[in-house]
């Protein structure tokens, strides 16, 4: 699946694949200076790897959350990420209408969890013929999932991973379920483990996501301990002054360390 995307490199390293970047793009100072140190790094532990940022957010808790810097200018930053680093790239879309404008630049499309039954969505995301990862909803059982993935296949498009975010407890907390893994592996398809947003706080009383970014690592080597496909992270050089999410992703200078952990788990499986 992986393997028809051009520019992906260290495919034949047997490592686990990395979805990471920034939430969203911000400028394009932030989003080429994350690029190139995730490429050194990821090149380093030779594990194949995905740049990953939103050009907008769609789905924000206020109506004064920071959505983005405009679409096209964020895509045009995307696709320049795509060229001088030669990397590929996932970005969310978020209605139907979007994804032949991020098809444009993106070799994977994400669909995000709170989306991953909206039919229209999908097919649109399956009739470009790009990857298609579909985030599990919070509020879904692994199992479930198969009528999303089986949408995208009916549409034509079997190039399809699935993403593990973690699961409603309470109204304000996430729990990550490792079975999840082996079930969506068995539904036929890689499964992802987004080890950022599965330690969201959502609905805090004060309408800015919370999280638990000490936790990251643990949640990563769990997950490749499971038996993870890929890793899903979001991360940032200063994630206390990013404008989406900065309290769930990890610091930029932290990601060698956990990299390092993770390809000597990996090696050892």
């Amino acid at each position: 699946m992986l393997n028809t995307i051009s520019n992906i490199q260290d495919l034949d390293s047997g490592q686990f694949f990395l979805l990471a970047g920034p939430c969203v793009v911000e400028n394009e100072s932030i989003t080429l200076k994350t690029a190139e140190t995730l490429k050194t790094l990821t090149h380093k532990f030779k594990i194949p790897f995905v740049f990953k940022s939103s050009y907008r957010k769609a789905n924000r808790s206020r109506i004064d959350s920071f959505m983005g810097i405009g679409d096209q200018e964020a895509l045009t930053i995307l696709e320049k990420v795509k060229k001088e680093f030669e990397l590929p790239i996932i970005t969310d879309i978020h209605l139907p209408e979007e994804a032949a404008m991020a098809a444009d630049v993106a070799d994977i499309l994400q669909i995000p969890a709170f989306l991953c039954r909206q039919t229209d969505i999908l097919i649109a995301a399956a009739e470009t013929n790009r990857v298609i990862n579909i985030k599990k909803g919070q509020f879904l059982s692994p199992e479930s999932m198969k009528f999303a993935v089986q949408k995208v296949v009916d549409s034509g498009n079997s190039r399809v991973m699935l993403t593990e975010r973690g699961t409603m407890l309470g109204y304000s907390d996430l729990v990550v379920d490792m079975r999840s893994i082996p079930k969506m592996q068995a539904l036929g398809f890689p499964v992802v483990v987004d080890v950022t947003h599965s330690l969201q706080q959502p609905n805090t009383t004060s309408g800015v996501t919370g999280g638990e970014p000490a936790m990251i690592s643990t949640i990563a080597r769990a997950a490749i301990a499971a038996g993870t496909n890929g890793i899903f992270m979001e991360t940032h050089p200063n994630p206390a002054e990013a404008k989406s999410d900065g309290a769930n992703m990890l610091q930029l200078d932290q990601v060698e360390k956990m990299l390092k952990q993770l390809a000597a788990i990996k090696n050892v499986l």
